[in-house]
């Protein structure tokens, strides 16, 4: 299997979050151990910047390219009641799950998997940040259909190195690989 590559990918599974500090002197961020969230269904992510051409000499002489990250959807079955305490800012009082307008929420680690026809592929987006998700349900009709839960996220890159996500196949780095849901994978530069 060393050196083979997927000719496809499908699927979404093992989506976990890890809660994320930054310490703004040392200039380093800080994982949690990853959070599972289980009832993957569906993961969307649009680039997020823009490109400026500049013209002169009657053509495109230079274009200015930024990436701002990506912004997209998280679709899960349910929002686990950890990620709303850990990451929405919600407080478990006298055992009741609560929203307060004051609440500012934290920054996370994304992790998930999509599957592949030689191994699954492995996911980081190193900071995201969640919107507050939409309440919604219908009645019961003849079948009974599931509801879903969306959770809009915007990627950013990190401020101490820009970095803004990593992936991995199984056959590029199988240590790497097996590490990879117990805790957030940073890259290591090559000493040369």
């Amino acid at each position: 299997m060393s050196g083979e590559k997927n000719k496809i990918e499908y699927g979404l599974c093992n989506v976990y979050y890890a809660p994320l500090s930054y310490d703004t002197a040392l200039k380093k961020y800080t994982y949690e151990t990853p959070v599972p969230i289980p009832g993957g269904v569906s993961v969307s992510f649009d680039p997020s910047g823009d490109a400026n051409p500049f013209y002169a000499d009657n053509i495109v002489y230079f274009n200015v390219k930024t990436n701002a990250g990506y912004e997209g959807d998280l679709e899960i079955a349910t929002i686990p009641d950890s990620f709303r305490t850990d990451i929405l800012g919600d407080k478990v009082i006298d055992g009741m799950l609560v929203e307060n307008s004051d609440a500012q929420g934290r920054e996370f680690a994304l992790m998930f998997q999509f599957e592949g026809d030689v191994s699954g592929k492995r996911f980081v987006f190193y900071r995201c940040s969640a919107q507050r998700p939409t309440i919604a349900s219908s009645t019961k009709e003849e079948s009974t259909t599931p509801n879903t839960n969306t959770l809009t996220l915007t990627c950013m890159a990190r401020e101490n190195d820009h970095n803004i996500k990593s992936s991995l196949l199984e056959s590029q780095n199988k240590e790497r690989y097996g590490k990879w849901f117990t805790a957030v994978q940073e890259p290591i530069e090559d000493a040369a």
